[in-house]
């Protein structure tokens, strides 16, 4: 009896996906919930395993076909899903492809024998194996001398032929003989095509979106890291040891924007239409770069969170998106974003709105400068920050004012704990 293999129940938020990779082939045997095809929406990859053990019938959507929820993309067919049957089936067909092999070798042996005794062409003095190297190496009857019975030329012959021409220089003969490598004719210029993914188009048409739809505008501040960078360096250690999580920068960051977004609860809100929607918890997005595209996991209260929590659950989420593992509802929601393009290098950049979200922040490179602090020139690692906003909800003071806070609470770190 067939088992239906279907696609997963998308999410109301989620159309359709694509057939991206199967797993297995028709006719091979899976065991129960081992992977077999993965569907790539527009938001996340999802996982189809085998709701049973059985040998993998007829598919009936193949890679690149779209797909609704629940629609069945094949037949799972009974069988034991050690694969024994489909193993006595290879094991069968490999025994034939053994029989035939050695019936055309017999042939091969016996026109041969035959073309001997008729004192047929120089070539027909080789066996099977000899005169497939000679063909392979454009070798000739002529070029090797037999040893064996009656003049026969072996597979040994050939190779100490093959040997022999190595040793000596390569006369004209065998230069003109040989194939001449094709060049690329002077202009020509390779192209390939290859179609975005779903992800990526969605990523294009929200990006699009923000621009179009709001009124974004950026601006800048630099920050003093040294303050962070020592209190890393002398409890970094003891940081690891007490929970098990390196002490980063992200975690920092992300506790200071929460502080500042209670300040100023216009940057924390969103537009629905008409309405302005001001969030009473501070759910922020960890924008991550992976092969397929970028996504923004979302570290829910991040108000009731540690710096412990935080940075865990950040490297988790980083880890979940190189192997396509997140979920939608890990990416779902989200009242502010971070984004950290000094990780790649970039000493300044205009992040683009994650909408219905009105601002987000950039994060950079850092590197020293010569400062002046107190009448005097310091050396000092600099990070310029930039938060892009929606101005049809929050001025420009307003933006100003979250973007000094942020500043503050990094420079002097004592002003988390005391909530000053």
């Amino acid at each position: 009896m067939a088992t239906e293999i279907k696609a997963p129940q998308f999410p109301e938020s989620v159309a359709d996906g694509t057939v991206a990779t199967w797993h297995k082939k028709e006719g091979e045997a899976v065991k129960r919930d081992e992977l077999l095809v993965d569907i790539e929406t527009d938001k996340v990859v999802l996982e189809v395993v085998a709701p049973s053990d059985g040998v993998v019938g007829k598919i009936l959507k193949d890679e690149g076909d779209t797909v609704e929820s629940q629609e069945v993309l094949g037949h799972l067919e009974a069988g034991s899903g050690s694969g024994g049957g489909a193993a006595k089936q290879e094991e069968s067909k490999s025994e034939a492809k053994a029989d035939e092999g050695k019936a055309e070798e017999q042939k091969t042996e016996a026109a041969s024998e035959s073309a001997e005794s008729e004192g047929g062409d120089g070539d027909a003095q080789a066996g099977p194996a000899a005169r497939k190297l000679m063909s392979e190496h454009g070798l000739s009857a002529g070029d090797v001398k037999g040893t064996g019975r009656d003049g026969r030329i072996t597979k040994e012959d050939v190779e100490k032929a093959l040997a022999n021409r190595q040793e000596k220089p390569a006369s004209s003969s065998s230069e003109s003989k040989a194939a001449p490598i094709p060049e690329a004719e002077p202009g020509e210029r390779e192209e390939r095509r290859v179609p975005m993914t779903r992800l990526r188009k969605r990523i294009a048409e929200r990006l699009v979106s923000a621009q179009q739809n709001a009124a974004m505008l950026t601006t800048f501040n630099e920050v003093n890291m040294k303050p962070i960078m020592d209190m890393r360096k002398n409890y970094k250690d003891a940081f690891e040891k007490a929970h098990g999580v390196r002490l980063g920068f992200m975690g920092f960051f992300t506790r200071a924007c929460v502080e500042a977004l209670k300040r100023y609860p216009e940057v924390n809100a969103s537009i629905d239409g008409d309405d302005v929607v001001y969030h009473g918890y501070y759910d922020v997005g960890v924008a991550v770069s992976t092969e397929r595209g970028l996504v923004v996991p979302v570290v829910r209260d991040a108000d009731q969170k540690g710096l412990a929590e935080v940075e865990s659950q950040i490297i988790d989420y980083g880890q979940k998106a190189q192997k396509g593992k997140l979920s939608i509802e890990e990416m779902t929601g989200g009242t502010f974003t971070i984004s950290n393009g000094g990780v790649f290098g970039s000493l300044m950049s205009m992040p683009i709105l994650n909408p219905p979200q009105t601002a987000i922040l950039g994060m950079h490179k850092i590197q020293e400068r010569p400062m002046a602090v107190d009448g005097k020139v310091e050396i000092l690692p600099m990070m310029y920050l930039a938060l892009s906003y929606d101005h049809r909800l929050i001025d420009g003071k307003q933006a100003v004012q979250f973007l000094v806070t942020v500043k503050n609470f990094i420079e002097d770190p004592a002003r988390l704990l005391l909530d000053i």
